[in-house]
């Protein structure tokens, strides 16, 4: 089956669902809302899941050529600089640690020329028989299909299911940030009530993020570089300095939040993806991840079945569950990483925990989120 659609988001869920649908003969026009495209945000690391999905995609190489191997799933350490559990020489790294804005530059530039328009806002949808249009300013299409890929405030989940909740508080916020850095080998360190991530990035530089509690959203600091440097100025080396490093003004503040589940990702000839259907906090690094095995597995049913409503069927039975358990998990670690009563439980924990019981858990297969293998995409 071949066909139409409208991907309604620019970001790397959207992006990745237009190579897709490239790859399986079908045709698409990409609404970003954004006056130019881009990626906001720092950094990001992709577990085997995501890079099996980049390889069906036809982008894996290129992925790994710019990728850089993190072992901060191997270096867990507390404030004063003790290690939990140490990386050695040779140990799995069956993580990559990207720049957003690369990832998404590279699943940009394998989207057919002229599929992607910017400025284009979302103004109205409607449905009817087996097409549904797409307004937005400045144009109108009618498609085959419509995938709302526009992030965890879509537009096309607010107009397709407006008695979805909104997204929700975790009571978390975070500080994110990019600084040069001669290859730290990527590390987290657990303090009570509060952690830091660091990951190596390409051209010599290092993402960080610092997440705690925080009761209400939207709390701020005139200069919120100053603010956290007060908070983790007597942590180990080279947190303080990465800090430092990173360029006034640069330093990103985000409150996270994330979807309760919705019944169904499908309505009618409209289906929902990656954040705009299940947006989850960060702490399984799996967001991204997500996004694109959705993208491949709808690629996947629009091949395979001769009907898209049998293919979005399909799509929301396998995608569902596997995601909205994947968000409970991100949740719930959320919550333990950042209790200060379970801090202490957690951290006596993992010391006990054989250091070669626990690289074992860090191969490519190492947990059932990391096993799972996109399907094949059939060449159109």
């Amino acid at each position: 089956m071949s066909g139409q659609a409208i991907v309604v988001g620019g970001g790397i869920g959207g992006l990745a669902a237009a190579v897709a649908l490239h790859r399986i003969g079908w045709q698409a026009v990409v609404l970003e809302r954004a006056a130019e495209l881009g990626e906001i945000g720092a950094g990001m690391s992709q577990a085997p899941n995501a890079m099996r999905c980049l390889d069906t995609l036809g982008v894996g190489g290129q992925a790994r050529a710019i990728g850089v191997p993190t072992y901060s799933a191997g270096n867990l350490r507390l404030p004063g600089g003790r290690h939990l559990q140490r990386a050695r020489a040779g140990d799995p790294t069956p993580l990559l640690a990207f720049h957003r804005a690369d990832l998404h530059r590279l699943l940009l530039e394998a989207v057919p020329a002229g599929w992607v328009r910017t400025g284009a806002e979302v103004t109205g949808l409607h449905q009817g028989g087996d097409q549904v249009t797409v307004t937005w300013t400045g144009g109108e299409a009618t498609a085959d299909l419509l995938i709302g890929a526009d992030g965890i405030r879509s537009s096309v989940r607010r107009l397709l299911w407006p008695d979805a909740p909104p997204p929700r508080y975790l009571g978390r916020t975070a500080w994110l940030g990019v600084a040069p850095a001669d290859g730290p080998p990527g590390s987290v360190t657990m303090g009570p009530g509060a952690y830091f991530l660091i990951h190596p990035l390409s051209r010599d530089r290092a993402y960080w993020a610092y997440v705690t509690t925080c009761p209400r959203p939207g709390v701020r600091h005139d200069d919120e570089k100053a603010a956290l440097l007060d908070q983790v100025r007597d942590w180990h080396d080279p947190i303080p300095a990465l800090i430092a490093a990173t360029p006034d003004g640069a330093v990103i503040r985000v409150d996270i939040h994330d979807l309760d589940p919705l019944p169904t990702y499908v309505h009618g000839r409209a289906v929902l993806l990656g954040d705009a259907a299940h947006a989850m906090s960060p702490d399984r690094g799996q967001g991204a991840g997500q996004s694109l095995e959705d993208a491949v597995v709808l690629a996947a049913a629009l091949s395979a079945e001769p009907a898209v409503e049998a293919a979005l069927r399909r799509y929301d039975a396998e995608r569902r569950p596997r995601t909205q358990a994947t968000a409970r998990g991100a949740r719930a670690d959320g919550r333990r990483t950042t209790s200060p009563a379970v801090h202490r439980w957690l951290t006596t924990t993992v010391r006990l925990v054989p250091p070669a019981l626990w690289r074992k858990g860090l191969t490519p297969d190492g947990n059932a989120t990391w096993r799972w293998r996109p399907p094949h995409l059939p060449a159109p």
